[in-house]
């Protein structure tokens, strides 16, 4: 079980293959004094995840603040534990948030994994299409994309000459639990392939780059999706 680097300050600590078979990705931003953590994985593998970032030379400890890319469990399942033992700030879009405090069974995907997701305060609600958030000395970008669920995000971040995107489910899936919209989720990939991404990081399938292969694929689901 091992981290890996994306870029300086930036890398992968959660994962199928590095921290719990259920986990999605979980990706750490070294943000200066602080640290920003992009999703947090199913639940079950939290201590491993702390391992990952220690091996990175970060202290778990400047982990202040906490991005939800959408309500499934498998992307915050361990909400509760990063919020209590460091603190950590949650932000989610608002059309998920209602989702993530309740608990709701259907739309978090919880009843699939067969577990409870604890309810889970919000602390900042994103809204509306998009912005930018400043963390310690890093400015963080999100862009709604509804589709996978009505409160999904990507976020991105431009440094080094690159830009680094963080689709998490980019490639769906889409059920009527989740209150998907397959054509929502077609003009977000449209808007998402604007950003001209240098690096995908994708929730369950890996890294890729140069943007060539970010575009490529992102239009493979669009092509292959029935709409």
């Amino acid at each position: 079980m091992e981290s890996e680097k994306i870029a300086q300050g930036v890398y992968m600590v959660g994962g199928a293959d590095i921290s719990n078979p259920e986990d999605a990705s979980v990706f750490i931003i070294d943000c200066g004094n602080e640290l920003c953590m992009i999703d947090c994985g199913a639940g079950k593998s939290a201590d491993f995840i702390i391992e990952n970032i220690e091996e990175t030379g970060l202290n778990p400890s400047r982990i202040k603040t906490l991005i939800l890319t959408h309500c499934h469990v498998d992307h915050i399942g361990a909400v509760i534990f990063f919020k209590e033992k460091y603190q950590a700030k949650v932000l989610a879009h608002s059309l998920d948030s209602d989702a993530i405090e309740s608990g709701d069974t259907k739309k978090t995907a919880s009843n699939w994994y067969g577990v409870r997701l604890p309810e889970t305060k919000v602390d900042i609600r994103l809204e509306g299409s998009g912005g930018m958030l400043e963390i310690g000395d890093r400015k963080i970008n999100w862009l709604h994309t509804p589709g996978h669920t009505p409160g999904s995000v990507v976020v991105y971040i431009d440094m080094a000459g690159q830009r680094i995107l963080f689709g998490q489910d980019i490639h769906g899936p889409f059920h009527p639990d989740f209150d998907s919209d397959i054509l929502k989720w077609s003009e977000s990939m449209g808007k998402v392939l604007q950003l001209e991404a240098d690096i995908l990081c994708e929730g369950h399938f890996g890294i890729f780059s140069p943007g060539e292969k970010v575009k490529k694929y992102i239009q493979s689901y669009l092509d292959n999706y029935p709409r």
